[in-house]
């Protein structure tokens, strides 16, 4: 996968040394500033914005997030309890797969409760009839409009578990349903989810609360890089005002990334090189223990001041992994121990997805303002916290 972030800001003037290695570092201004943007859009559309916690669940900067949206939305049990103790605002819940034991909980603490299946839906309705929370029920569909860059992150993809077949919905499946979830998106611009819109609108019409039916709000998921400069705005907040006024539903955006886009970097050390063909270099940032997109999507990261010629070094992580590799850079810093560096856009999903497999250090966690040059470290993770994730 390709990704447009990678935007150093204030941090090419980020000195490394000020942190311990590995570090996450994330700037609150820049975090703000991305804030102010997705704000904006929720006001001149008139729409509701949550922030998931799937992407940033930095729950340090809960109450920076709570001045600027609605709310969070949560993927299951654990992270709706995180949502209710730290965060402001609306709850939306929505998982592939309730276990029966979470829902009374998750019913207690979410606005939202959105089901994958009309099936799932249906199997827990006794449970959900005896619970007392003010939530409403909400079914994620699946538009059936491909629009995903890669066919293994595409929740339109043949045989996709994530959403049930817009086309296989029928009127008996929306019964005690109020609204709508669709997430298709992916890193994308304004034109993919304007699309499927125009894909899936003739579907879902006849259901709509202004036509008779039970829908009254629509979520149009994630994956809008609504924060990215070339994002198209205001055709997403016209696109947005002509859907309110056509469905006469309440919407809702539920960006993830985009809140954190190019607010934090993660900071390394070399401690090792040599050459095998090609130079190669340990350090102690680990592509499976840190950053598994890498590997998963898999992507490369863009690295801070990368120079543009010189020999590139291959970049490995300390684990005993052989395919933990980061990739080829030509990096800014000589290829020798002790020298820092850091990786661009980095907040989020790395932050959320770390492991301690083979024993390998978390990253510390710290909080940066380059508005004024405070920092803080928010988390330090020790030897006790891979014990005991064990037995």
């Amino acid at each position: 996968m390709e990704t447009r972030a990678g935007d150093p800001g204030a941090f090419a003037h980020f000195d490394m040394n000020r942190v311990n290695s590995p570090a996450f570092v994330v700037d609150e201004a820049r975090l703000r500033a991305n804030l102010s943007v997705l704000a904006d859009i929720r006001d001149r559309a008139g729409i509701k914005v949550l922030a998931a916690m799937k992407a940033f669940s930095m729950w340090r900067v809960a109450s920076i997030v709570g001045e600027y949206l609605d709310g969070v939305c949560t993927s299951g049990l654990w992270e709706a309890r995180l949502a209710q103790q730290s965060y402001k605002g609306e709850i939306a819940t929505y998982c592939a797969g309730y276990k029966a034991e979470d829902l009374p909980e998750i019913c207690a603490i979410s606005d939202h409760v959105i089901f994958n299946s009309p099936n799932q839906l249906a199997r827990f309705r006794p449970i959900l009839a005896q619970q007392s929370g003010d939530f409403d029920i909400g079914l994620r569909i699946n538009p059936l409009h491909r629009e995903g860059e890669v066919e293994k992150y595409d929740p339109c993809a043949l045989g996709s578990r994530l959403g049930f077949p817009v086309d296989q919905v029928t009127a008996e499946h929306l019964e005690g349903v109020t609204g709508l979830h669709f997430h298709t998106l992916c890193e994308q611009d304004f034109e993919p989810l304007q699309r499927t819109w125009n894909a899936l609108y003739p579907t879902i019409a006849p259901w709509l609360a202004v036509n008779g039916g039970p829908i009254r709000w629509l979520n149009f998921g994630g994956g809008h890089h609504i924060t990215r400069a070339d994002y198209q705005r205001d055709d997403l907040v016209a696109f947005l005002q002509a859907v309110k006024a056509q469905t006469g539903c309440e919407l809702y955006l539920e960006p993830g990334e985009a809140v954190a886009l190019d607010a934090g970097i993660l900071i390394g050390t070399v401690l090792d090189a040599h050459t095998n063909g090609i130079p190669v270099a340990i350090v102690d940032i680990s592509a499976t223990c840190h950053m598994p997109d890498v590997i998963e999507a898999p992507y490369r990261p863009a690295m801070l001041g990368e120079r543009e010629e010189g020999e590139a070094v291959r970049l490995g992580g300390p684990s005993c992994l052989a395919g933990d590799v980061i990739g080829d850079y030509r990096l800014p810093v000589p290829c020798e121990p002790g020298q820092r560096f850091a990786f661009l856009d980095q907040a989020h999903y790395s932050m959320v997805k770390t492991t301690t497999f083979n024993g390998v250090p978390l990253p510390s966690i710290w909080l940066w303002n380059s508005a004024d040059d405070s920092l803080e470290c928010v988390k330090h993770f020790s030897w006790e916290t891979f014990r005991d994730r064990l037995s």
